[in-house]
């Protein structure tokens, strides 16, 4: 029996009236308006994910650009430092070289020059290391 409706419903044939026509052609116009949509949202996903994926690439090569130029300006900041130390140091020592008395006592030590009436005694380097290593001992 059940075969026979199948069979039945399978033979029958459908009427072409107008009103049919036009809700076959409200449904296929649907369907494409549903392909048309989805084709739609895969392309805008496409395209979001191709600009979120720029946006983040961007965003990285950035990050690292600025961790580098941290590094560069802290090792910039530590020459920096080193500089001004040396730079104090030949301030102090220019304003050293204006005073007559230093300039005399560099004379005396490097090129043993000496005053009327004065004596220079040169000693060794090891014996005054051997001098103030007795001197500490005691």
């Amino acid at each position: 029996m059940e075969q026979r409706k199948r069979k039945a419903a399978a033979t029958v044939a459908s009427i072409e009236t107008e009103y049919v026509r036009s809700l076959r052609k409200k449904e296929d116009w649907r369907n494409k308006q549903k392909k048309r949509l989805k084709r739609k949202l895969t392309i805008y996903a496409i395209l979001a994910l191709l600009v979120f994926g720029a946006f983040t690439n961007t965003f990285v090569q950035q990050k690292r650009a600025l961790e580098k130029k941290e590094q560069e300006k802290a090792e910039v900041m530590a020459n920096l430092k080193e500089v001004q130390e040396e730079q104090e140091t030949l301030k102090q020592q220019l304003v050293k070289l204006d005073d007559d008395e230093y300039i005399a006592k560099l004379a005396r030590k490097h090129y043993f020059l000496s005053e009327k009436n004065e004596i220079i005694f040169s000693v060794p380097e090891h014996t005054k290391k051997k001098g103030k290593k007795e001197s500490g001992k005691e």
